[in-house]
């Protein structure tokens, strides 16, 4: 794994270390039920809802990488969230019995692809639970709906990034801000990226001055492989910000605020 892609492990916001999911590896970006319903209605983007989504490591990188999310950053990201989930039972201990059932919720994502959970798949991870758990005491039946959550967090962050690069993928050279200077792989598709992680993760807050200057600060620890300046990636990532407010209910006049 190359600096860039560590660096991106970094919340691009605040820059503090490992608070937001990101990975990488060799090859070829309680809410979850809500997310899922309003995807439904609102495609890959409509499942942010109820849900943020983690940094696909590869952001940055560009064709013959394979993306993952990183294991290490969503221990962490667990680690603080796992205490607001209803199935969590106070006795067992968050790095010896529930951190491994994220873990493998999260490795059973990126193992079967786009396969949906169902009554299938669940069958399926069941049987390697006793394996995969190690020094977890939880049974299937206690382990399953945190395995589930960080499946269904891994699928959202795979499947709102995968819009994204399709949607810009057929749209940047018709930008008015295109250069023909930058290629797609390279240089835009990490600052779309990053403009979608900025407005999913980041819901409550509005572009404006002070968020321009958070995400400008940033960026060149976020761009990877992108040649691009923050004066050439603004504009970019401005139009990925947007287009998940269009994309999202509640934007009635579709302008993205």
């Amino acid at each position: 794994m190359n600096n860039d892609a560590r660096d991106m492990n970094r919340d691009p916001l605040t820059g503090a270390p490992g608070s937001h999911p990101v990975g990488v590896g060799v090859g070829g970006t309680g809410g979850a039920v809500a997310g899922a319903a309003v995807g439904s209605l609102f495609g890959p983007i409509g499942t942010l809802i109820g849900g943020a989504i983690g940094t696909v490591a590869g952001a940055a990188a560009g064709k013959g990488v394979a993306e993952r999310v990183d294991p290490t950053g969503e221990v962490e990201y667990w680690r603080g969230e796992h205490t607001n989930r209803p199935y969590v039972d106070r006795q067992y201990d968050y790095d010896t019995d529930y951190a491994p059932a994220y873990t493998y919720g999260n490795s059973v994502r990126s193992q079967y692809g786009d396969r949906r959970w169902d009554d299938s798949l669940e069958s399926d991870v069941r049987s390697g639970w006793e394996t995969a758990k190690g020094g977890s005491r939880l049974k299937w039946e206690q382990a399953k709906d945190a395995v589930r959550d960080a499946f269904d967090r891994s699928d959202r962050t795979y499947r709102t990034y995968a819009d994204t690069d399709r949607y810009y993928a057929d749209q940047y050279r018709s930008a008015d801000y295109y250069k023909a200077d930058y290629d797609y792989e390279n240089d835009y598709r990490p600052a779309y990226r990053y403009g979608t992680y900025a407005r999913a993760n980041y819901a409550d807050r509005e572009w404006d001055d002070r968020l321009e200057s958070d995400l400008e600060r940033n960026w060149e620890t976020s761009r990877g492989t992108s040649r691009m300046t923050w004066a050439d990636a603004r504009s970019a990532v401005r139009d990925a910000w947007h287009r998940v407010e269009r994309k999202l209910p509640g934007d009635a006049d579709g302008d993205g605020r």
